[in-house]
């Protein structure tokens, strides 16, 4: 679930330090603990500080492409070029946190049923911190209201300011209801991880 898309900025080599000198436009959301976005509807900002650098690379290459239509992010990745992606991600994937266990609190019979049928272990890993390509993101920890907001977005079609395009992820979600999806999200966020919000200081 919540699959990247290949790209070439996942390639591409990148400089921490000089991430951290492009940082300025992402720190004002995703520097600030609990921080909240409004659009489309309220959740926290994603955790990205201990991601893996090709799965950010290849988030920012889709809102950059549009296949991932946050305006927001869109407008922020536009301004991007391959190498400040790559910077970037080299940046925020280098916050390392605690190495997530290799396993997790089993879930209910009923949220197990739902893994199950959309199979998220065998992309995400049976831990949801060790996705089989660096492109898929690390899920385990994840604030539950982002990935329920994120999860309905690959349902969304036709709409030009909100949705996710990716045909897997697609036909996975359109198994679920919402209140389905929620329950994935909710398991999942409790989980421990190897996310955070790493803080910026005030003053740069």
């Amino acid at each position: 679930m919540l699959m990247g898309a290949s790209s070439a900025a996942a390639q591409a080599a990148g400089d921490a330090k000089a991430g951290e000198a492009k940082a300025a436009m992402c720190i004002g959301c995703h520097g600030i603990p609990g921080y909240q976005n409004s659009f489309p509807e309220i959740h926290r900002v994603p955790m990205i500080s201990g991601q893996s650098a090709g799965y950010i690379a290849a988030a920012l290459q889709a809102y950059r492409k549009g296949d991932r239509k946050h305006p927001t992010m869109r407008g922020i990745a536009g301004s991007l070029s391959d190498q400040d992606i790559a910077d970037l991600a080299a940046f925020y994937s280098g916050h390392h946190q605690a190495k997530a266990p290799e396993q997790v609190r089993a879930p209910s019979a009923t949220v197990a049923a739902l893994i199950e049928k959309g199979a998220c272990a065998s992309c995400h890993g049976a831990n949801f911190s060790t996705p089989i390509d660096p492109s898929y993101p690390k899920i385990a920890g994840q604030h539950a209201d982002y990935l329920y907001v994120a999860l309905k977005a690959y349902n969304i079609q036709g709409n030009p300011h909100i949705g996710r395009a990716n045909p897997i992820m697609a036909g996975i979600t359109q198994q679920f209801s919402h209140a389905e999806l929620k329950q994935i999200a909710n398991y999942l966020a409790g989980l421990p991880g190897e996310l955070a919000t790493k803080a910026q200081p005030r003053f740069r």
